[in-house]
């Protein structure tokens, strides 16, 4: 069974850094792609930054580009997210996310972890 459990989020100033982490486990993760998706109150969940597992290929929402980097660790089999000069507007629960790539969406999900980026 394939288990995602994130964590790095809590309470930073705007311009501020946070980490997050996501610990995969329950499966191969070599052919996926793993993302980072944030949902903030009142809004639509929405894609962060991806990486391809083999590879090390990634993606960027535009609203983050040139602030956020995401990035993996197989030894430790987990994701990270990398987020410098924070603004209040990034404040959501943040949430890891698993693609196998023979399907469209992503099929796996964490429990989520609260960013909160006050100015």
């Amino acid at each position: 069974q394939v288990q995602l459990v994130e964590s790095g989020g809590g309470l930073v100033q705007a311009g501020g850094s946070l980490r997050l982490s996501c610990a995969a486990s329950g499966r191969t993760f070599s052919r996926y792609k793993m993302g980072w998706f944030r949902q903030a109150p009142g809004k639509e969940r929405e894609f962060v930054a991806g990486i391809w597992w083999s590879g090390g290929s990634t993606d960027y929402a535009d609203s983050v580009k040139g602030r956020f980097t995401i990035s993996r660790d197989s030894a430790e089999n987990s994701v990270y997210l990398q987020m410098d000069s924070l603004k209040p507007e990034d404040t959501a629960v943040y949430y890891c996310a698993g693609r196998d790539p023979s399907y469209t969406d992503y099929r796996w999900w964490g429990q989520g972890t609260q960013v909160t980026v006050y100015a």
